[in-house]
């Protein structure tokens, strides 16, 4: 494996849209102690203003809204896109709403940075645009089959605005197709479900699906340092890579380790069925072989993930101020 060269944006200006959610917040952290120039886009439907980080400059506005895209592009050089609706099961009670904010706003932040003369982009993309992947571990050359979630669809449908603006204006696009991820910050997915409902009762512990549905994470830590390798390695106008450990586990390996952490035992009832919900993918591993070429590799297995997730989550019951779903969802 070759030595990773990792880009810099020292004394660069650069848009973090989503800044004050998970993994924005964690990009703005990285980009700042490069000594970077750092603005936050963020409308805080999922974001946090505990994890804005001091010395960003924050533009508190929806990508919906072309005066607070503009504002928050003044003086910027690069954009990490990162805002966006992830949540894949709800999305089917507001299908619109998940359009409107992964693809409009999208093609909103886009014709902003082409009237400020932006022109390098890196985009949070996701695995779920394979679908039900008819070749595990996924690439990123596998064919796509039919579209799985409304999540999935939207992040597809904006990778394709993010490409023809890379060959009709000029732009630099990456795009990074994650797996679900880990860390410190994490508010969302199976990990923080769980974790409330054995908060609630350690007795017993309802999962969707036959537990036996099996995924790979990757910590939040080792996807920012991916898009970093990423960005200083490979400068072709469309650049795609997928971002995720060669480790998986199954739900019920998950649930041993957090109730482990948490040192409870409760019993587990499943709902049946290998799909947690409608367009629930049963098996995602993706093939970050691309990204491992230029140097990359996780630092973090997925089991020490979950439990560093855990003692964030311990630590911060603020996390609990927002509405708890009625299931739980092994995302």
């Amino acid at each position: 494996m070759s030595a990773a060269s990792i880009a810099s944006f020292s004394g660069r200006s650069v848009l973090v849209t989503g800044g004050a959610g998970f993994v924005g917040s964690h990009v703005a952290d990285r980009l700042l102690s490069q000594g970077a120039e750092v603005s936050i886009l963020d409308n805080f439907s999922t974001g946090w203003h505990q994890f804005v980080p001091a010395g960003a400059r924050l533009v508190e506005g929806d990508l919906l809204d072309p005066g607070a895209v503009r504002r928050a592009l003044e003086g910027c050089e690069f954009v990490f896109h990162l805002a966006a609706n992830a949540d894949v099961k709800d999305n089917l009670l507001q299908p619109r709403k998940c359009i409107e904010q992964n693809v409009v706003g999208t093609q909103n932040l886009l014709e902003g940075m082409r009237a400020a003369g932006v022109r390098g982009v890196a985009f949070a993309s996701t695995g779920a645009v394979y679908g039900e992947a008819t070749v595990v571990p996924t690439p990123e050359h596998a064919p796509f089959p039919v579209q799985t979630s409304i999540y999935g669809t939207s992040k597809l449908a904006a990778e394709g605005l993010l490409t023809s603006y890379a060959l009709g204006y000029g732009f630099r696009v990456w795009i990074f197709r994650f797996v679900s991820l880990l860390g410190p910050r994490y508010t969302h997915g199976h990990v923080i479900d769980f974790w409330r409902r054995l908060r609630r009762d350690p007795t017993r512990l309802d999962v969707l699906g036959n537990g036996r549905q099996k995924k790979s994470y990757l910590h939040v830590g080792d996807c920012v340092s991916g898009m970093l390798v990423a960005i200083g390695g490979s400068g072709e106008p469309i650049n795609v890579f997928n971002l995720g450990h060669h480790e998986w586990v199954e739900v019920d390996e998950s649930i041993a380790v957090i109730t482990a952490t948490l040192g409870v035992k409760p019993r587990i009832v499943y709902a049946g069925g290998e799909r947690g919900w409608v367009g629930d993918s049963p098996r995602v591993l993706l093939d970050a072989a691309r990204l491992r070429a230029l140097g990359w590799a996780p630092t973090r297995s997925i089991p020490e993930s979950i439990v560093e997730t855990l003692a964030f989550l311990e630590a911060s019951p603020f996390v609990n101020d927002r509405q708890i779903p009625p299931e739980g969802l092994p995302r």
